[in-house]
């Protein structure tokens, strides 16, 4: 029984290391006016220079490198760079400034623009070019990422880019959306903030219960955020782009999808059924898709993978 026990022992062992060999990981930081981002280098077990490579934006809000918040952790992106990795495409995915670990790096809140984050997506793919002898690079943008990613591939050169449940309506059009089922006592007085800062002016007098997302301080931000409009960013683009949404996402609509599409000709449509905003299967009713939100072992999309694989390595 003893020697059977070791003998399972060294299988699992093995198991395991024959998971990990697939792909090899590494944190790496990047300092710029002293500030230091910092995120994960993800590489095939082997590679070399023609490797491809991704860089991989995260979504809004408190989002890090994983895909993962304070009060959800689903590990999708982490997921997306070892799936990417174990097909030989590399990838690097990055704690935004004032996320995880680049919480130091933040700027005050006065202080921080939409073009922050465009700039600080810029630099890393600089990083990338003048670091690593690796293939062609990509850009591959989830939810906000879509649009931070669009701006980066008109500053820098990329050989692709790959939009994951982006939307196509500007910032202050999709928090209408949002808000369109909420009662009067919100929606209301939100729609008239939401005019003023689409059209550049900030709003003093915020009521009490909408601080939380209109506060003074943080709407410099959505002025900056809400300027630019992703179904007129994408058409600016001359390279391969992938455009996946998923039926199930209750944030971003297929309509979205579509819309983007249809700004970008050159773009390849993919609808993956049943994936939700997180890229995994989910079903449609709302209160059980968004329990997957916190089930970070559940896989991805196969499809969504299958399709981003044979856009980046095609």
């Amino acid at each position: 029984m003893r020697h059977l026990l070791i003998l399972v022992h060294i299988l699992l062992y093995a198991g395991g290391a024959i998971a990990q060999a697939s792909y090899q990981e590494q944190e790496i930081s990047l300092t710029h006016e002293q500030d230091t981002l910092f995120g994960t280098l993800t590489l095939p077990s082997s590679y070399d220079r023609q490797t491809p490579i991704s860089l991989i934006i995260a979504g809004s809000g408190p989002t890090d490198r994983d895909g993962n918040n304070p009060i959800m952790t689903n590990n999708s992106l982490q997921m997306l760079a070892r799936k990417l990795a174990e097909n030989n495409i590399a990838s690097l995915r990055f704690d935004k400034r004032g996320i995880g670990k680049s919480s130091a790096a933040m700027v005050s809140e006065e202080e921080l623009r939409f073009e922050t984050y465009v700039q600080d997506a810029s630099l890393w793919i600089d990083k990338i070019d003048s670091d690593y002898e690796l293939g062609a690079l990509s850009i591959i943008g989830h939810s906000e990422g879509s649009l931070i990613g669009m701006l980066a591939a008109q500053q820098v050169t990329v050989s692709k880019f790959i939009s994951l449940a982006g939307p196509a309506q500007s910032g202050d059009k999709i928090i209408r959306e949002q808000l369109k089922d909420q009662h009067a006592s919100i929606k209301n007085p939100s729609y008239q903030i939401l005019d003023s800062l689409s059209q550049g002016y900030t709003v003093s007098n915020v009521p009490t219960m909408l601080y939380s997302l209109f506060r003074p301080s943080v709407q410099p931000y959505l002025i900056s955020w809400f300027a630019y409009v992703p179904q007129h960013e994408i058409s600016k683009l001359s390279i391969p782009t992938l455009i996946m949404q998923g039926t199930t996402d209750f944030q971003i609509s297929v309509a979205e999808a579509q819309v983007l599409a249809k700004a970008s000709p050159q773009s390849q449509l993919i609808i993956v059924e049943g994936m939700n905003h997180i890229l995994k299967i989910a079903p449609e009713e709302r209160t059980q898709n968004a329990l997957t939100y916190n089930q970070p072992n559940l896989p991805l999309a196969e499809e969504a993978v299958k399709g981003m694989i044979n856009f980046i390595k095609n």
